[in-house]
């Protein structure tokens, strides 16, 4: 009897899987939305943390649909339906005009078992908008004006590092370098900590900011199962952070919060901002009341700018390098540029110079074309939402994406699309162009909040080094540049090495 029912299972269980799959893969179909057919289980993301980045799958997505001439298009990860969104005034729609319905990334977070993933980038609802309101004005440009020095002097000891390397060795690999110059950069501004990457390339921040970004505790397929689950995953106690690296992070804040307010030190940075609102509400003692910031809030904030800050902008300016060496005219026209700008100030940068830096700035922004550090925008609709002047409803809990790597290798919206070309970004080819088909730092209200301090820290570096060196290929090079596969930020699988030669 046990033997026949058991028979029975093995049969059934496989049969009523397959079925149960089958009914869920009609999503689209029953719905008259155009979508690529699925394979069993893995939906349309079989290569996903496998042999690839998410970069290269939702560019063929992308593809598809195109030929298909259609505003957006189904898919599916795993069993769940996922909807690309592809037309730039839909895009508009969603994320600006109608951004109430989708207000949220839908990032796992854990804020009772893991306090530091409930930062601003993954928080929802009123608790996002609320932090959000409270953190922005130390954003601003009088705020980060404050740190322009730090960023200089940090930069200097960066140039000086790598005039020294270069006189024993000039093939270097600038990922690795350029990322110990932005980890020194946040450690001083966010945390007051010299941390001294240079000299000491395996020191604690970078260290465990290389855990947090490049040794996730769970695979890309429960990640996204906690996303999709977060309610349980939650109730398990799931975390999306390593136990030391939370540890470490946790402590550090701490032991500065405490140091500062023992010796009343303060250092015009960000930790004195969060300090100031931690313990008036303030950011200035006669000010508006903005509200007080909890001891976790401030840990979170300070870990999020930390490892958002520093793998986004050394990526960025390791990818601007790459290309320079593999464009030389448009190297020799980058420097041309940084060194008018310096000639013009006394052989300084000062903040007000660096603010608009031209053909350097269009050439950091042709790089964010062609290696945007975030590949997809994701987006939870938060209630109901028709999409205008169709009969297709997006349910509340489901999920919009936006491919902003293959919209930037879209030839309708940038010809050539391969190729490196600076003066796509001239004031009047950007007047040309609708602005949605470029969104490097996002856009809406949930756009990047430090993307003013990464643009400066970007800028002061690519500026000194392009000053004091020349960049070229090598042996080395890998070319086209090779794409992780496991780190969200679309980083390098194999760094970047390049010749590098002083000036």
């Amino acid at each position: 009897m046990w033997l026949v029912l058991l028979t029975w299972l093995v049969i059934l269980l496989p049969l009523g899987a397959f079925a149960w799959f089958k009914k869920r893969f009609r999503f689209w179909s029953d719905r008259g939305v155009e979508f690529i057919e699925p394979e069993l289980p893995y939906g349309n993301f079989k290569t996903l943390g496998k042999v690839e980045h998410i970069a290269p799958i939702t560019k063929r997505h992308y593809e598809y649909f195109k030929t298909k001439g259609v505003p957006y298009g189904g898919v599916f990860m795993l069993s769940s339906p996922l909807l690309y969104i592809l037309d730039v005034k839909l895009i508009k729609t969603l994320l600006v005009k109608d951004f109430g319905y989708f207000p949220n990334r839908g990032v796992y977070f854990n804020e009772r078992d893991d306090p530091l993933s409930a930062h601003m980038f993954a928080i929802e609802g009123q608790k996002w908008k609320t932090l959000r309101n409270k953190l922005s004005p130390t954003f601003t440009s009088g705020r980060i004006k404050m740190t322009f020095p730090l960023v200089v002097e940090v930069c200097k000891q960066f140039c000086d590092h790598l005039e020294e390397v270069v006189q024993g060795v000039n093939e270097v690999e600038m990922h690795d370098l350029l990322s110990r110059y932005t980890i020194d950069v946040i450690g001083t501004c966010a945390f007051g900590i010299e941390c001294n990457s240079f000299r000491d390339p395996d020191n604690e921040f970078r260290r465990y900011g290389k855990i947090a970004f490049d040794k996730l505790p769970h695979s890309p397929l429960v990640v996204y199962l906690m996303k999709a689950f977060r309610k349980y995953a939650n109730a398990l106690g799931m975390k999306m952070l390593h136990e030391d690296v939370s540890s470490f992070f946790s402590n550090v804040v701490r032991d500065t919060i405490d140091y500062r307010e023992k010796n009343n030190v303060v250092r015009n940075d960000f930790m004195d901002l969060l300090l100031k609102l931690k313990n008036t509400g303030r950011l200035e003692e006669a000010g508006e009341e903005i509200g007080k910031l909890s001891f976790d809030e401030i840990a979170a904030q300070a870990f999020i700018f930390f490892n958002a800050g520093f793998d986004t902008s050394s990526t960025a300016m390791t990818y601007t390098l790459y290309e320079l060496a593999l464009n030389r005219e448009a190297q020799e026209k980058a420097r041309k540029c940084v060194l008018d700008i310096f000639a013009a100030n006394g052989g300084q940068l000062t903040y007000e110079s660096v603010a608009n830096m031209g053909y350097l700035d269009q050439c950091i922004s042709e790089t964010l074309r062609k290696h945007p550090p975030v590949a997809i925008l994701e987006r939870n609709a938060d209630k109901d939402y028709r999409i205008p002047d169709t009969d297709l409803v997006i349910a509340k809990g489901r999920k919009i994406m936006v491919p902003i790597f293959a919209m930037h290798h879209d030839a309708e919206h940038f010809p050539d699309p391969e190729a490196y070309k600076p003066e796509r970004f001239s004031p009047e080819e950007v007047a040309k162009r609708d602005p949605y088909c470029y969104l490097p730092f996002g856009e809406g209200p949930r756009i990047c909040i430090g993307m003013r301090f990464g643009q400066i820290q970007a800028r002061v570096g690519l500026a000194n080094l392009l000053r004091r060196f020349r960049f070229s290929v090598c042996d080395r090079t890998q070319i086209p540049v090779k794409y992780s596969r496991t780190n969200f930020i679309l980083g390098p699988a194999n760094g970047v090495w390049l010749k590098v030669e002083k000036l």
